[in-house]
């Protein structure tokens, strides 16, 4: 049963240095049809199908906030005419830039019944923030929590980025000391990728981007795990802590390899068992959804050995880890047996703790994640 719903809205005002996702500037785009045709898009995917009530929809970007209240206030109407009834929605949440959220756009929100904010700080420090092409400022923060807050939101998350150019343990330690003094329900701290295409790959290329040493990195991870500790939060997945009730549903479908819808340009979604993404470009994606009602770019059938892969490198990313019980009823095979050799191979390196009921990451587990998740990749 598919639970959860992921929207892309792919207009910003700004383009981050390390942003890699499916975006564009929002100067002479055709939003408003973009808006009219996504949301048939998503009409004419419940007119083939009866679809589930669902638990979660996450509406991201791009910048989902770089719409005008008028054009949010479309957008929520029309999804929700077609995708579930609000009541239901057991978070209902988007993605937020600090500084974009005015008062009328929280108020749209809020009517149309979304109770999560997941907002973009990524620092504290405003020289950072600058150089990683962000526009919004720390005080910008502030007043974006302080308005949500008068208008009723009680579940918001920060976002954070460590690993950053030329960012100092020290930076991030007062990013930290700052972030957490603003008792918000839910932090995700992230380090920085480089991706491909991007300002920050360009400058890595030309030898001009200067990224602290990875020991660094892990230093900054590891105050972020003792920080969040010793305030309260509890580490659920690798980058994420809340205040237990507040953990991201919508992300725990990514993370229990569960099914969702995917809707709007370069969306991804997984259904019955088939990984689908739609067309990227939007003017290709809207011209396909004008004809179709859709905008399938690629789809691929998960073999029953990719579904199993997948279920230990997601499951993994969670600080429960995978459960071995689960694992057999979902799939009828003995976790096991099946990974005999990759799970002792990385409990002698001591990177995770296999008992009789799961298997997890250790602390050690946790800071070489990406090698863990590899050995289960065949």
């Amino acid at each position: 049963m598919t639970k959860s719903a992921y929207v892309h809205i792919p207009f910003c005002h700004h383009i981050c240095h390390y942003c890699d996702f499916n975006k564009v500037f929002f100067h002479n785009q055709p939003v408003d049809e973009y808006i009219e045709l996504l949301i048939k898009e998503i009409n004419s995917t419940f007119d083939k199908s009866k679809h589930d009530l669902l638990k979660t929809i996450f509406i991201g970007g791009g910048t989902p906030t770089a719409l005008s209240a008028i054009q949010l206030d479309r957008l929520l109407e029309g999804m929700l005419e077609h995708l579930t009834p609000t009541s239901n929605l057991k978070e209902f949440a988007i993605e937020a830039n600090p500084g974009e959220l005015t008062a009328d756009k929280l108020a749209v929100l809020k009517n149309a019944g979304v109770n999560r904010l997941s907002i973009g700080v990524q620092s504290f420090n405003d020289t950072l923030l600058q150089k990683i092409g962000r526009v919004h400022r720390a005080e910008d923060v502030f007043r974006t929590i302080q308005d949500a807050e008068k208008i009723g939101f009680d579940n918001m998350s920060l976002d954070l980025i460590y690993g950053l150019p030329g960012q100092t343990i020290e930076d991030f330690e007062e990013t930290l000391k700052i972030a957490l003094s603003l008792d918000m329900q839910h932090f995700s701290a992230y380090s920085l990728i480089v991706e491909p295409k991007t300002v920050f790959y360009n400058l890595m290329q030309k030898g001009k981007l200067s990224l602290p040493p990875q020991e660094q990195e892990a230093k900054m991870y590891e105050l972020a795990m003792e920080a969040m500790e010793a305030k309260g939060y509890k580490q659920y997945e690798i980058s994420n802590y809340a205040i237990p009730g507040f953990e991201s549903e919508h992300n725990l479908t990514y993370w229990n390899n569960e099914e969702y819808y995917g809707f709007g340009a370069g969306a991804h979604g997984y259904l019955s068992g088939v990984r689908t993404s739609n067309i990227g470009p939007i003017n290709k994606y809207m011209e396909e959804v004008r004809l179709t009602g859709q905008a399938r770019f690629q789809q691929h059938e998960v073999s029953k050995k990719e579904q199993m892969e997948e279920e230990m490198f997601l499951g993994l990313r969670r600080t429960s880890g995978v459960n071995k019980k689960a694992f057999f009823n979902k799939f009828k095979k003995n976790l096991g047996y099946i990974y005999e050799e990759q799970l002792e191979k990385l409990e002698k390196l001591g990177l995770i703790e296999n008992n009789e009921q799961e298997v997890k990451l250790t602390h050690k587990g946790k800071l070489l994640g990406n090698e863990v998740f590899q050995e289960f990749l065949m």
